[in-house]
Parts: C-alpha cells; sequence; structure tokens
C-alpha cells in the first residue's frame, strides 16, 4: 500500500517588519511500486534523414530494448518522427492505435521497429501531436509516459509550432526527451520535458542510447501513482512567492498554479514511484507584532483529489537576532543549486553569442557556487568548459578549444541536484 510521508525544513523566526518565509518540504513516496494503474506507453524516435546510418541502428535497438522493459497489459505503441509522425507500431491499418503488450505483440513491434528508414526532415511538433491522438485513444490508462529521441534540430516547423503542440500536450501525458550526439537544440528538448515534467538528458553516442532507454522505461514502468499535486494553502492576505522542485532535479512549478479554493494553489508533480522529492516553497504574510505566531502555509500532497500527506510553514515573529539571522541549511543549499543552474545557462548562452566577459563573470560565479553546494558533478563539468584558477573565488577562464559535447553536457546537467546533507 502507497503510504507518503512530509518533513519540513526552516527556520520560522522573522524579524520586526519581516514578512517572508522560505522552507524546504521534502514529501517521500513508499509501497507505490506494484500499486499501479493502467498504463500507456510511447517511444517516439527520431527517422529523419540524419538518423541515416549508425544512429538509426543503434536507436531501433534501443527501442527494441525498452519495448522489453513495458510490462505486459501496459497499452503501447511506436512512433517514426521525420518532418512527418508515423505510427510504426500497431501498423497503420491496424485496427486499435494502441493495444496492450502481450508476447505477441511484443515481438511484432521489434519486427516493425527494424523496418525504420531514415528519411525527410524534422518536425517534432508532428510527434508530440500523433502521440497525444494516441494516448486520447486509451482514456482508461491514467499514466501515460513517452520517450522522445532526436538526433537534430527542429528545422522543419516554425519554433512557435512546436510550443504550440507543447502547451497543448502539458497535463494530458509526461515525456522524457534526449538527445543523441552533438546537432541538436538543449533549449528545444528541454522546453519539452519541462512542460511535459519530464527530464532532458544528452547521450554522447548511438552505443549509449539502448542503456538509457532501458533505465527511462523501467523507471516508468515502476510509477505506481499515476500524477498528484503539491497543494499550498496560505492564510488570507498570504501569497505565494514561488514553488520550485529543488530534488533529484529543479523544477519551477509556479506559473503551473491552479486553484483549488480562494487560498489554496495546486502544483503538478507527475507521477511517482518509491521516492523522495525535496519542494522549495516561499510565501509572504502580512508582517505581524513580535511575539505573534501564525502557520504561513500548509503544504500537501494530493492523490485522484486526496490529500495523502500534510507538512506545515510556520511563522513566529521575535526581536532576538540569534533566532531571526541564520538561514535554514537546506534552504541555503537549495537556493545556491537553483542559482548554479540559472548562472551555468546564462554564461553558456553568453558564451555562444561571442560575450566572453559575460560568460567568463556567470560561469565563474557557477564554480564558486558548485563549491559552496558541494556539487562534485557540476564542478567536473565546468572544468571541460573552463581552466579553474581559484575554485574558492570563482576565478575562472574560458578554454579555447571545448568540444561541444562538453559544453551540451554541461548544459543538460545544470538542472540535476546534489541532495542537502542530513
Amino acid at each position: 500500500m502507497a503510504e507518503f510521508t512530509a518533513e519540513v525544513f526552516q527556520n520560522p523566526y522573522l524579524g520586526p517588519g519581516g514578512t517572508d518565509l522560505h522552507a524546504i518540504v521534502t514529501i517521500t513516496a513508499q509501497g507505490v511500486e506494484g500499486t499501479s494503474p493502467e498504463a500507456a506507453e510511447i517511444i517516439l524516435v527520431d527517422t529523419s534523414g540524419s538518423m541515416t546510418g549508425p544512429a538509426l541502428e543503434a536507436a531501433k535497438h534501443a527501442a527494441q530494448v525498452a519495448v522489453d522493459q513495458i510490462a505486459d497489459g501496459t497499452w503501447f505503441a511506436i512512433v517514426s518522427g521525420s518532418h512527418v509522425a508515423q505510427r510504426t507500431f500497431p501498423y497503420p491499418n491496424a485496427r486499435l492505435a494502441m493495444v496492450p503488450m502481450e508476447p505477441g505483440a511484443r515481438a511484432e513491434a521489434k519486427r516493425a521497429i527494424s523496418g525504420m528508414r531514415a528519411q525527410g526532415g524534422t518536425a517534432m511538433s508532428t510527434w508530440l501531436a500523433l502521440a497525444d491522438e494516441l494516448f486520447a485513444t486509451v482514456p482508461q490508462a491514467t499514466r501515460r509516459h513517452a520517450v522522445l529521441l532526436t538526433d537534430g534540430r527542429n528545422e522543419s516547423e516554425p519554433r512557435a509550432r512546436l510550443s504550440e503542440v507543447v502547451a497543448r500536450c502539458a497535463g494530458r501525458f509526461q515525456c522524457d526527451a534526449r538527445g543523441v550526439g552533438s546537432h541538436w537544440q538543449v533549449d528545444e528538448l528541454r522546453e519539452i520535458a519541462t512542460a511535459l515534467l519530464g527530464t532532458v538528458d544528452l547521450i554522447a553516442s548511438p552505443q549509449e542510447i539502448a542503456a538509457d532507454f532501458e533505465q527511462l522505461v523501467r523507471a516508468s514502468m515502476a510509477r505506481g501513482v499515476a500524477a498528484a499535486d503539491l497543494r499550498v494553502w496560505t492564510p488570507a492576505g498570504g501569497q505565494v512567492l514561488f514553488v520550485r522542485q529543488v530534488a533529484p532535479t529543479l523544477d519551477d512549478l509556479t506559473y503551473r498554479r491552479t486553484p483549488v479554493d480562494p487560498l489554496t494553489g495546486a502544483y503538478p508533480t507527475g507521477s511517482w514511484a518509491d521516492e523522495s522529492r525535496d519542494y522549495h516553497v516561499a510565501v509572504r504574510l502580512p508582517s505581524k507584532p513580535v511575539g505573534s505566531e501564525q502557520l504561513g502555509a500548509r503544504v500537501q500532497l494530493a492523490v485522484d483529489g486526496e490529500v495523502v500527506v500534510s507538512g506545515l510553514v510556520k511563522a513566529l515573529w521575535s526581536d532576538d537576532d540569534a533566532l531571526t539571522a541564520p538561514i535554514n541549511d537546506e534552504v541555503a543549499h537549495y537556493t545556491g543549486q537553483t542559482e548554479l543552474a540559472a548562472v551555468i545557462q546564462e554564461g553558456l548562452a553568453a558564451k555562444a553569442a561571442g560575450d566572453e566577459a559575460t560568460a567568463t563573470t556567470r560561469l565563474g560565479r557557477a564554480v564558486l557556487l558548485a563549491k559552496e553546494t558541494g556539487n562534485d558533478e557540476a564542478t567536473s563539468r565546468l572544468r571541460r568548459v573552463v581552466d579553474i584558477e581559484d575554485e574558492e573565488l570563482g576565478t575562472v577562464r574560458l578554454r579555447r578549444e571545448v568540444d561541444r559535447l562538453d559544453e551540451m553536457a554541461l548544459d543538460t546537467g545544470s538542472t540535476k541536484t546534489t541532495r542537502v546533507r542530513r
């Protein structure tokens, strides 16, 4: 049986005139695996002309590996994408748009995948639109997940068209996006993954696709809760400043709020397996006299509209600096991690635009933040892009020769955080 727990980490003390509260809320799910609702899975494979050769052969093998991970009874489909999207399996003339997984369907899907051919351009909006249409044919499948793989830019359509379709798909299914090689655009796949509550990552070489696909689909099959909302209540006069997932990856949920009642907003968190996630919640309250106490926020997780766990964010006004001055360790850690992601992305954008001064400043700041927050992986990725002269001060020099894959690894990895040490 699924069980959820919540822990709140904060400094509840506000000084005279203080208004802003920050808290890290850790929500942990256990016993979720094995309680899975009816599920649907779609594999979206780039079959544009640029995939000709080893990349397509590796992608076909990876799709077949992914098919092996899809649990029996799961509705599934395979889509090949170029400047148009086509259903590879079930075959285009099949009566059903998606079929439940069973040994015969698994074998036939692999055979269909082996026949994929590379041709045409790249228009990812058509891939996502077809996935949305396919998922709509199985309304009984409440847990819907897709894996998207590409090796190139979305060159066959306007960016606005992709954004339009991505926005339409938000809330209908989740999607993890992967780019293989060095010729795809990180911001394009990040837009897809962020809106569809998935992850974006780099697969450096075609030989690594299969292992990544295996892990992604296996993780999808383990998610026994189809969808959950983080609910944040604030008292009358209160205001939510932001709500962010800060671990295991960064995801700003603030602008995805939907009202539950006049004092409560709901923020989508997608599906859950047995796991733990951290959320940074910031609220602003009307100031109260020293000595006052107030419930500043109630943070809850709701599954199928039912609250399964709650955490309380408290406010106490004091004129004792020893109480009000300290910043909670968890809040400080994730504030630094959020800034780290921002300065990495800003630094790489400046570097691409030829603004070396800004790039040096921002990436130097990234080195300092990575050191302060103990993010050794970020430091390692930064070393491939800059020469670090003083890690403690964040003094760096841009490297003249940088492999584009190293820059892309730094960019895609910027939203991966390290958990606070407790």
